[in-house]
């Protein structure tokens, strides 16, 4: 505007607002230059008006929604938005590409697996101890191994099948993620897992640590134990490992994320539960070493049962329990 009145028009911006891009008559010439820079580049008209090529919010508004799992609230405060974490994550890591699945499940097998190698290297290491007082073995076997594997996983990024059989379902069950993408997700997550377990057990062989004998004989008492015993701590053992990644998965903090892995993770190994990526490193580790364990003994009496009672701990006992508390 001018003392005189309204001399030029207000140019009508994309959110609906009407600015007066300056206070007195614009010269022709410049406005020329400007009209000329942005036919020739949408950068100089960026760098004119920044606002005139924002793309609506509301384009995206549902896509927004349908993978975080929630709405504009957010999730729910208390153990109702543990779940909606819970789901949210799932529902993203079902989506998740073949492509990212691979590297990320080979990663997360192998740190497992280096946790699992820590385990045997400190609590699988002093049969004094093991004989005097078990229980005090047991912890050191729990403590020190396999809430460090968990840890990098979920603090780096992973793609782990057994906490992944809980937050993958949960999002199946609350209708953020489809059947197909679950079962592909479990699937190649599964086999990367495998991978990574396999390449840290032929290294470990290779490091020579002085580990052999404990090796050895962790890996043979796992294809002892008969099938339903086996499943049995399968169920158990997942059952507390999606607990320590359900209550991690809604913690911003990495101390709190080991807080919430420490417990459940230390305890079910100092119980002599069965976790199937675990032994995705024991028994080819063992083997390594000299364990007279042949490749079907160990899918038979171990990987098997072990994996479907994990499935079941996890999807149901987890995921399915807590859908049909706070899923609807």
């Amino acid at each position: 505007h001018s003392r005189g009145g309204l001399r030029s028009s207000s140019p009508l911006c994309l959110d609906g607002s009407s600015h007066i891009l300056q206070t007195q008559r614009p010269r022709v010439n410049d406005m020329k230059l400007f009209a000329a820079l942005a036919l020739v580049t949408p950068v100089a008209c960026d760098a004119w008006m920044p606002r005139a090529h924002a793309r609506p919010v509301y384009k995206y508004r549902a896509a927004a929604v349908e993978v975080s799992g929630g709405g504009d609230a957010g999730p729910r405060p208390g153990p109702a938005g543990v779940y909606d974490a819970a789901v949210a994550l799932g529902a993203g890591k079902a989506a998740t590409p073949i492509a990212k699945l691979i590297p990320l499940s080979f990663l997360s097998g192998a740190h497992i697996a280096l946790g699992a190698m820590l385990a045997v290297s400190v609590g699988g290491s002093v049969p004094g101890i093991k004989a005097a007082n078990p229980g005090v073995q047991r912890l050191l076997l729990g403590v020190m191994g396999l809430p460090m594997g968990l840890l990098m996983v979920l603090g780096a990024g992973g793609e782990l099948v057994t906490g992944n059989m809980a937050v993958c379902t949960a999002a199946y069950a609350a209708g953020k993620a489809t059947l197909s993408n679950l079962l592909r997700n479990l699937g190649v997550v599964y086999l990367g897992n495998l991978a990574g377990s396999l390449f840290v057990a032929y290294m470990g062989a290779m490091a020579k640590t002085g580990i052999s004998a404990s090796a050895m004989g962790v890996a043979s008492a796992k294809v002892a134990a008969p099938f339903g015993v086996a499943f049995a701590r399968g169920v158990l053992c997942n059952w507390l490992v999606c607990m320590a990644v359900w209550m991690a998965t809604s913690q911003k903090e990495l101390v709190s994320k080991a807080a919430a892995v420490l417990f459940p993770i230390s305890g079910f190994v100092a119980m002599g539960l069965e976790h199937s990526v675990a032994n995705m490193f024991f028994l080819p580790f063992g083997m390594f070493q000299g364990a007279e364990i042949s490749v079907g003994k160990a899918i038979t009496a171990n990987l098997i049962p072990v994996t479907l009672g994990n499935l079941v701990g996890g999807a149901v006992f987890v995921a399915l329990a807590y859908h049909s508390a706070y899923g609807n």
